[in-house]
């Protein structure tokens, strides 16, 4: 078996703004497996300021390369695709990697399917599924987010997440009043993410003007961390939390469940890249369903590869709530794909 990494800086077609700060570019890399004639395909992807894996590229690139060293030997010794899956999946240094966890799993998934980028060989693969998704609203200028907002509505999603907590909070609330005032809530789901720019004092205000314009849920609204104000916030809340960089850098079953069992969020957002690859997702996933709490998938901001393992996976299961999937048209030069996004669903054209 041989492995050849590819790095990727993939170029916004326009600044992406968050609460943390503009994007103009974000960095991957392409990992390929090949081995008797198949080739697995995946993506290491990271967001300098999220990943907690990551502090230099230098560094980052030379942890790639080690843990492919390993994965050889693993290979050369015998062992099936699968048998190695498991290994990787349950390696506890490979876990404090989940980006680089997620880019091994998905390749190994696909030399395991027959190395056609079917990670997952379900209804969604084969083209025969459409997954629900919501329409992004990057942070900017009041003139800005109204037009993305307008674009959204004219290609017919029915979900639209906007960003929160960078610019004048009442131009972004004169924002969502403005659809409420033409959209009921059972006509257009608004979701709102402030990326922890509150603190806990106003958030509760935000939480409370929030549910008055009938939000969906709020992604986490204070920063991560604080275990004790989080809770206080989600078990008083009159809009719903969905935690998501909280989830970051926590890692096997105990942590898990301590902290979904402390915080008891009415959801979770869960980025593989982010949240422990796929083995942490499906996790995640697990003891949140244990817990009835609500959950939903979304990608780092992935390149088309990583993209299309996060939606098979989200087609693995019975969740009928919007994804977070429609990010494969953000970039200049991405890579070439059969993804397409139409009226709020993401969908293969053609199908493996």
């Amino acid at each position: 078996m041989k492995a050849v990494i590819q790095p990727l800086i993939l170029h916004f077609k326009r600044p992406a703004g968050t609460s943390r700060g503009i994007m103009k570019d974000k960095t991957s890399w392409l990992i390929k497996l090949e081995d008797r004639g198949l080739e697995g395909k995946g993506e290491i992807s990271i967001i300098e300021d999220l990943s907690k894996e990551f502090t230099e590229k230098g560094a980052f690139e030379k942890r790639i390369r080690e843990f492919c060293d390993d994965i050889m030997r693993y290979s050369s010794s015998g062992k099936s695709y699968s048998e190695i899956l498991h290994i990787i999946s349950n390696d506890e240094d490979l876990i404090q990697f989940p980006s680089i966890l997620f880019g091994l799993e998905s390749a190994f998934l696909d030399l395991i399917n027959g190395g056609k980028q079917i990670y997952f060989p379900n209804a969604f693969a084969r083209g025969k599924k459409k997954i629900p998704i919501n329409g992004l609203v990057w942070m900017g200028d009041k003139a800005f987010m109204q037009e993305q907002i307008d674009q959204k509505l004219r290609d017919g999603f029915t979900t639209i997440k906007m960003k929160i907590g960078a610019i004048d909070l009442e131009t972004e609330f004169d924002l969502l009043r403005s659809i409420r005032e033409n959209y009921s809530a059972e006509e257009i789901t608004l979701r709102v993410d402030a990326n922890g720019a509150f603190s806990p004092e106003k958030a509760k205000v935000v939480l409370d003007y929030l549910s008055e314009l009938g939000i969906h849920s709020i992604e986490q609204p204070i920063a991560a961390g604080q275990w004790s104000q989080m809770a206080s916030l989600c078990a008083g809340t009159p809009t719903p939390v969905a935690l998501d960089e909280e989830l970051i850098g926590i890692y096997g079953t105990l942590k898990k469940s301590a902290l979904l069992d402390t915080i008891k969020p009415q959801y979770i957002i869960l980025k593989p890249s982010l949240h422990g690859g796929i083995s942490g997702t499906r996790e995640w996933i697990q003891l949140a369903e244990d817990r009835n709490i609500k959950w939903w998938m979304t990608s780092a901001l992935e390149s088309n590869i990583g993209l299309e393992v996060i939606c098979q996976l989200a087609a693995e299961y019975q969740n009928d709530l919007p994804q977070g999937l429609g990010t494969g048209s953000l970039y200049t030069n991405n890579v070439p794909s059969d993804l397409k996004v139409e009226s709020g669903f993401i969908f293969k054209e053609k199908g493996a």
